[in-house]
């Protein structure tokens, strides 16, 4: 599913982002919960969304799904495999699978519906590469989850099902695997979000958000004029803060992990 990142388009709208996330969410409790025996896709992401005419979501690309534990086991040892940027951080350190795994990709990847960026993205500032990271510490507050939701949406978001949408991620990216819930609980919770209402662009709190927003903007581009007018000196560019800063980090590679494909 690379449509939430295609420049140009028509972005897909909040209904149509949580009815494609329940459509996921069942998926995969079909393979946890309800087949004979359990199913890890192990490399659930974006692009492994197929959908149809009516948005209408299927999983796809199960070359590395694996059988989960059966009986007295709790987890699957096995080459760490998948994408980096989805892959549960306990099963990338010690190879230990287990379905919650998946449950923390799933998290990843409603966070990119949420604010509209992909997992990893080498294009952003060094503490925005990373989605999970830096959505982080402003998943537990609720005064500032504005800041999390995609600009694209305009306000056209339902500010209750933003909060439960946001609140269902953080759960499933929890640091701690048996706090991340089962996606038979996923699937309840996202039920009722994409029929709510109360969009966000009607409220106070919105409209002031975005007129201190455009502000900043217009701030912002004001004093890069000026700066540009003292970037050089005796024809020579002078060493800015921005210089110091612009120079790509190398990735984090995992043994087994492919870097996230460029859509």
């Amino acid at each position: 599913m690379t449509l939430l990142y295609v420049g140009g388009s028509v972005p897909l709208p909040w209904s149509i982002r949580m009815k494609i996330a329940l459509g996921a969410a069942k998926g995969l409790t079909f393979l946890h919960e309800e087949v004979q025996r359990p199913v890890i896709y192990r490399d659930f992401k974006t692009s492994n969304i197929l959908l149809d005419a009516d948005y209408n979501a299927k999983l796809s690309d199960f070359g590395l799904a694996k059988d989960g534990p059966v009986g007295n086991d709790t987890h699957v040892s096995t080459r760490v495999l998948g994408t980096h940027g989805y892959a549960a951080p306990e099963y990338v350190m010690t190879g230990h699978l287990t379905s919650k795994n998946d449950v923390y990709s799933f998290g990843v990847v409603l966070l990119e519906m949420l604010t509209g960026r992909r997992s990893m993205d080498k294009s952003r500032p060094n503490g925005e590469r990373n989605l999970v990271q830096w959505a982080r510490p402003l998943l537990g507050d609720k005064r500032r989850f504005y800041r999390l939701m995609d600009p694209r949406f305009e306000g056209h978001f339902s500010i209750k099902g933003a909060q439960k949408a946001i609140q269902i991620a953080a759960h499933c990216v929890s640091r701690d695997p048996k706090a991340r819930p089962l996606m038979s609980e996923v699937v309840e919770a996202l039920k009722p979000l994409p029929k709510l209402k109360d969009m966000a662009s009607s409220s106070y709190y919105f409209q002031s958000m975005q007129t201190a927003r455009s502000r900043t903007i217009q701030n912002a581009k004001n004093g890069n004029r000026t700066q540009a007018a003292f970037t050089t000196r005796k024809g020579t560019p002078a060493r800015t803060v921005s210089s110091q800063t612009s120079a790509q980090a190398s990735p984090n590679h995992y043994p087994g992990l492919s870097p996230q494909p460029q859509t």
